[in-house]
């Protein structure tokens, strides 16, 4: 009798599961479709952006859900509990999509922001001088130019998530760092068949002997944690001679040093694999 009852019970928390992967199956479809439609060049409807962090909430909670009823079935039931190997693989390819598409909207909203702010304030930002033309791209220059006008303009505020529990540091936490590595042609090849940044991050090969790139933060970042994540990635490609730079620019002030001699004279006095980052 105990054993019917066990049995009932289990029945119901898979059919909770079942319930809740179908509910992702039919909606990770239109949730991509209406993250797509938040875009810095085109209106979004009124509302989608309301709706499309309520979506990802619901979202959230069933794969938590799905999660904490697994961790009990495989633990306290679990010779009651015939695992789905495709299913469980469904909903964690659900997650990584979820989280994708929600990152690249958080994203996204942040430029919309920053560009309604230039619009009401219409304040003047200077451009990067003349003098320091980062990459030889003028596509790449130009998101370069527009990263910086975010970084100088947006007040960002926190996600949905993050209010009611610990919020973000906003103040000074934005930056952008610039690198740069230095070394011979087959190293940079090697390099840049290997390396793999985030998607609004740059990457350009400025010559035969340099690559140049800008990594986006919007969280305040450790200099030496980012330095170190690099010497790891660099150490285990077996990179040892490239030399590396880094410059973290907090706003368009930072870029009135003359930054191309300081970089210049800098390599000329670093050894081959040394890391270094400068301060402006």
């Amino acid at each position: 009798m105990e054993q019917d009852r066990v049995q009932r019970y289990v029945k119901s928390l898979e059919r909770t599961i079942e319930n809740n992967h179908r509910y992702l199956k039919e909606s990770i479809e239109d949730f991509q479709e209406m993250c797509r439609m938040a875009s810095p060049e085109k209106r979004m409807p009124a509302g989608i952006a309301n709706d499309i962090r309520e979506m990802y909430k619901e979202i959230r909670n069933r794969l938590t859900e799905i999660k904490a009823i697994e961790q009990l079935l495989q633990g306290k039931y679990r010779q009651y509990y015939r695992r789905d190997a495709l299913r469980d693989k469904e909903i964690m390819e659900f997650g990584f999509i979820t989280k994708n598409c929600y990152s690249k909207f958080e994203y996204t909203m942040v430029q919309i922001e920053a560009i309604r702010r230039l619009k009401e304030q219409a304040p003047r930002v200077d451009h990067p001088r003349e003098s320091l033309k980062w990459f030889r791209s003028e596509e790449n220059q130009v998101a370069f130019t527009k990263d910086l006008r975010i970084l100088t303009e947006l007040d960002y505020q926190p996600t949905p998530e993050e209010v009611g529990g610990k919020e973000r540091e906003t103040t000074g936490s934005r930056a952008l760092t610039l690198f740069l590595i230095n070394g011979d042609s087959a190293s940079l090849d090697h390099l840049q068949s290997q390396i793999q940044l985030r998607e609004h991050d740059i990457i350009e090969r400025y010559d035969k002997e340099e690559v140049r790139g800008v990594l986006a933060h919007l969280r305040k970042v450790d200099p030496l944690v980012l330095e170190k994540k690099f010497q790891q990635f660099i150490e285990s490609k077996g990179l040892v001679k490239l030399k590396c730079i880094f410059l973290q620019i907090h706003s368009s002030n930072d870029l009135e040093a003359d930054l191309l001699k300081l970089i210049k004279t800098t390599l000329q006095g670093m050894t081959e694999g040394e890391l270094r980052t400068l301060s402006i």
